[in-house]
């Protein structure tokens, strides 16, 4: 039986994060599970759920929406959008979180993370 843990997740980018992560518990009834902060302070990565849900997201250009993806291998998973002429948007590389990643564009200009980095399910 294939692996049925959740593996794709949305992700946004809020111009004022921590008011977002007060916001989204308040208004939808989010439930906070990881903060992580630059050296700044800054939400760099957050993740909340709801239900069986989760959704990631940090400080940035609320514009920059998109999706991510936990893959096996993301080396191979790398050179084969690499091949196929994907437009890569950030160069695979390890993450101080332990994930190995990369960004790229889809053909309406959408972004697409894949990454080894695997949010736990949501309780």
């Amino acid at each position: 039986m294939a692996d049925q843990t959740p593996n794709i997740f949305p992700f946004i980018r809020f111009a004022d994060a921590d008011a977002a992560l007060e916001w989204l518990a308040q208004t939808f009834g989010f439930q906070q599970r990881a903060v992580h902060r630059n050296d700044q302070g800054v939400i760099r990565h957050a993740e909340m759920s709801l239900g069986a849900g989760t959704i990631m997201f940090g400080q940035g250009d609320p514009g920059d929406q998109g999706v991510y993806v936990a893959v096996e291998d993301a080396d191979a998973h790398y050179e084969r959008a690499k091949a196929a002429g994907a437009e890569i948007t950030r160069e695979i590389e390890d993450m101080p979180y332990g994930s190995r990643e990369y960004s790229t564009r889809d053909i309406d200009g959408h972004t697409w993370s894949f990454g080894t980095y695997r949010p736990e399910p949501a309780a």
